[in-house]
């Protein structure tokens, strides 16, 4: 039996126990409860989210034989500043579990444990910058979903604590579990670790299903030239309306909008993968390698060898 014991300071986000679904239902995906899931806090009781929900806590006590800690973030960890005693008993416990994790910006208490010294660390990208000034001996890496270094796994805010547990549940189980596990909570997408915190897809923020549906054919055919009348004719438009209601739920062209989409598609693949440049340049839609040079420089202001080198650094 696994052993998952959250750490909520008083004031917890309610997002993080959202992340207690992925070990439920991979207990029933086994047929037996494998992963056992307890809430902890340092005095034990009733404690208050910051919406005001209370949940029953137990008390943290040395003697527990916990396997996974994962410590809850609060709303502003800069203004709480209210991490001693949970600071103190993270840094004891970590020799004894077998992994440590912070879900949002329970970083801070890793951080201000010691736990992450010289390690690789994520956030919610609202308080990376502050957990770097905090705490320079960290190497944070504001826009990754989560990170793994060693024992010690970091992931950023809200939604990116399913990513984390369910990462927990691949090492546990193996990928096919961890997708069947997504599935059944009805995931969109199960997100690598190196993934961006920004997606493109929410940043174009379409307003209808229709346009939706495009930009999702767009996502799964980036490897084939994509013109507008491609887009138009998978969602049963004209080029012209398409283009027209495009644009008027995007605030971009199609053209604009793909190319973005391209380019995301190849930084994940340059930062997570080995693939020489012009195979990465052929799968998401790049005529060749200069080609992808150039669209990196203008979306990034770094050639793709520099990101490649930036991400393995």
């Amino acid at each position: 039996m696994h052993r998952v014991g959250f750490l909520l300071p008083d004031g917890f986000q309610v997002m993080t126990l959202a992340a207690q679904a992925v070990f439920e239902y991979t207990n029933l995906s086994l047929g037996e409860p494998i992963y056992r899931i307890e809430n902890y806090s340092i005095q034990g009781g009733m404690l208050r989210s910051s919406l005001g929900m209370a949940v029953e806590t137990r008390p943290a006590s040395m003697r527990l034989a916990v396997d996974t800690w994962i410590v809850a973030g609060v709303g502003d960890p800069v203004a709480t500043q209210s991490t001693g005693p949970m600071r103190e008993f993270v840094g004891k416990v970590a020799g004894k579990a077998r992994r440590v994790a912070s879900i949002c910006t329970g970083a801070f208490v890793l951080a201000e444990s010691g736990l992450l010294a010289g390690r690789r660390a994520t956030t919610h990208w609202a308080f990376a910058r502050d957990l770097q000034r905090l705490h320079p001996d960290v190497r944070v890496e504001e826009d990754r979903i989560h990170i793994v270094d060693g024992p010690i796994w970091t992931s950023a805010g809200m939604t990116a604590g399913l990513d984390l547990a369910l990462a927990m549940v691949e090492k546990d189980f193996g990928a096919e579990m961890a997708r069947s596990v997504a599935h059944k909570l009805v995931m969109y997408q199960r997100r690598s670790g190196g993934q961006s915190q920004h997606s493109e897809l929410l940043e174009l923020a379409p307003k209808s299903d229709r346009i939706q549906s495009a930009l999702e054919f767009a996502r799964k055919n980036l490897h084939r030239p994509l013109t507008v009348e491609d887009l138009a004719e998978s969602v049963h438009l004209s080029p012209r309306q398409f283009s027209r209601v495009f644009t008027a739920e995007t605030g971009q062209p199609p053209a604009k909008a793909i190319e973005k989409l391209r380019l995301e598609a190849a930084r994940l693949m340059i930062e997570q993968s080995r693939h020489p440049l012009d195979v990465v340049a052929k799968e998401t839609g790049f005529r060749d390698r200069r080609h992808l040079r150039e669209a990196f420089v203008r979306g990034f202001g770094l050639p793709p060898q520099a990101v490649r080198r930036e991400a393995r650094g």
